[in-house]
């Protein structure tokens, strides 16, 4: 049976897009030390990464617009990422599951799992190419918007990234349905 693993990042950050991949491992070629992307070093995560790519039977990942944050929220949002992610596969699976409390729409039977990032390894797989994915867009989205701290924050409300935001003003890259971007347009 196919298990695809399916998780998100970037639903707090203030900027940039939601991110998610979907992954579906190669039994053949286990990886060893998949976890929580958000328990491992970047160091680990990129490494990681690196190795799904290279093993897994298949990977996608799919990504909510700011504009489609900001139009649909960022909760349906979300699943429109994971769900661009499912249906970007080159495999379908037999099953999905997905972390969180909450599915998708999606073209195949699926399962939530609350806590699956650290679980299950399909999960964990997931999150780690999400997140090493739109870290590295941010880092590359710092470039244009220094004063916003985008490579270490990754967009996320940081006190510099609220400052900048009072004095640099909104760019097209920030959620405006989020509070504190709505304050500093509305400031």
């Amino acid at each position: 049976m196919l298990i695809a693993g399916v998780d998100e990042v970037g639903r707090g950050p203030l900027a940039g897009p939601v991110v998610a991949a979907a992954v579906i491992l190669n039994s053949t070629a286990p990886i060893s030390g998949l976890d929580d992307s958000k328990k491992l070093t970047e160091k680990r995560r990129i490494s990681l990464d690196v190795q799904i790519r290279q093993h897994a039977l298949c990977f996608a990942i799919g990504y909510a617009d700011v504009g489609e944050i900001d139009q649909l929220n960022i909760l349906h949002a979300t699943m429109l990422a994971m769900q661009r992610a499912v249906t970007g596969l080159d495999v379908v699976p037999d099953k999905v599951y997905v972390d969180g409390n909450r599915i998708p729409e999606l073209p195949c039977d699926a399962e939530a799992i609350v806590g699956g990032d650290g679980t299950v390894a399909e999960i964990s797989a997931a999150s780690i190419i999400a997140k090493v994915y739109r870290d590295s867009l941010m880092k590359d989205l710092h470039e244009q918007y220094p004063h916003y701290g985008f490579a270490s924050n990754k967009g996320y409300p940081s006190k510099q990234h609220r400052d900048a935001l009072l004095v640099h003003g909104v760019t097209p890259l920030h959620r405006r349905s989020f509070a504190p971007v709505r304050a500093a347009l509305e400031g």
